[in-house]
């Protein structure tokens, strides 16, 4: 039976679809084939190494460790959030356990063929990405992995057609209460997700520029939409002096997409940047590598993500109309925080 394994690493980013592998920490132990086969051994491994820790997280991390060590299996599919950029990645484990031994941090790891990379959150439901915001590192998939499955089965298709056949799967899938606790990380990501699908969904295209433009006067910035239907690429123009004659000005781009901008839409931008201008693009979802290589070689040029996006709202969201705050009504509130103990 091939199992489906949702892994978490906040430590490394591009490299583990770059490398072709997934990884967990606990560097201090070494190399895991060496230490018994038994959760009772590595348990015994774990407690010299961190000796300020409590039984009950020793036990914890020693049953993570054979979940990634014995119990996934090649031919397993393996679902990846990626932090950085709010995407998932999905894969097949395609081989046993590795020890880097070489490398700075994160080197216990298993080879992956990774057949969907930074599919955006939007693509799935709300239960399956709460399923997937476990408070473990690996952890078995199963009230919503028809879901995931679909995804990995959809290769070669675009982001419609994989939410397209994702959604048709959710829609068969009875709605599962999660049996973790709601702590302040789980929490965190079902708000971000909430503004990120409220963006996407409940937005015209027209209507994602009228709130960026408003998100802008958020941040302090003058700002008008251009007209719709003669833009050439920019649409929205911000400056910071009430007037807008005072260098810079920012043409500002605006994608009302989840699936990956590429190099030509980013040099599209460019194109229409003039002596002493800055150019903005905002978007619901990731930049391609060759997008962000342009960022980095292009000084006055800075790329939004939808994460960044989400990021801004949750930071300035009292600034924002009214109209946005009735659209994506959100509320303050004290909870429990993930250090806490159990």
């Amino acid at each position: 039976m091939t199992n489906m394994w949702g892994v978490h690493n906040d430590k490394l980013t591009t490299e583990l679809v770059e490398g072709g592998f997934v990884s967990i920490g606990w560097n201090e132990l070494g190399d895991l084939r060496t230490i018994g086969a038994s959760r009772q051994a590595i348990k015994a491994a774990l407690t010299p190494r961190y000796p300020e820790r409590k039984p009950q997280a020793i036990a914890g991390w020693a049953g993570i460790l054979m979940r990634f060590r014995d119990e996934m299996q090649v031919g397993d599919i393996v679902v990846a959030p990626y932090k950085p950029t709010s995407t998932i990645n999905i894969g097949i484990v395609a081989g046993p356990y590795e020890f880097a031994a070489d490398a700075t941090t994160h080197r216990h790891r298993r080879p992956i063929v990774w057949k969907q990379v930074g599919l955006s959150r939007t693509v799935f439901s709300q239960p399956a990405l709460y399923e997937l915001g476990a408070f473990l590192t690996v952890f078995g998939i199963r009230k919503h992995a028809d879901e995931f499955r679909a995804a990995l089965e959809a290769i070669n298709t675009s982001i419609e057609e994989v939410t397209r056949v994702v959604e048709a799967v959710a829609e068969l899938t009875s709605a599962h209460e999660d049996p973790d606790e709601p702590r302040a990380s789980r929490i965190e990501r079902h708000t971000r997700d909430y503004v990120l699908e409220n963006l996407h969904r409940k937005l015209t295209h027209e209507e994602f520029e009228e709130f960026t433009a408003d998100l802008l006067r958020a941040l302090g910035y003058q700002a008008r939409v251009t007209p719709y239907s003669q833009d050439g690429g920019v649409d929205v123009i911000a400056h910071r002096d009430p007037l807008g004659v005072e260098p810079p000005l920012i043409k500002v781009q605006c994608k009302h997409q989840t699936g990956a901008i590429g190099a030509p839409a980013v040099q599209q931008l460019i194109g229409t940047q003039g002596v002493g201008e800055l150019s903005l693009f905002v978007t619901l979802g990731p930049y391609t590598r060759e997008a962000q290589a342009i960022e980095r070689q292009r000084s006055g040029l800075r790329l939004l993500s939808g994460e960044d996006v989400v990021t801004l709202v949750l930071q300035n969201y009292p600034a924002l109309s009214a109209n946005w705050r009735n659209r994506i009504p959100l509320t303050p509130l004290l909870v429990v925080d993930d250090a806490a103990d159990s």
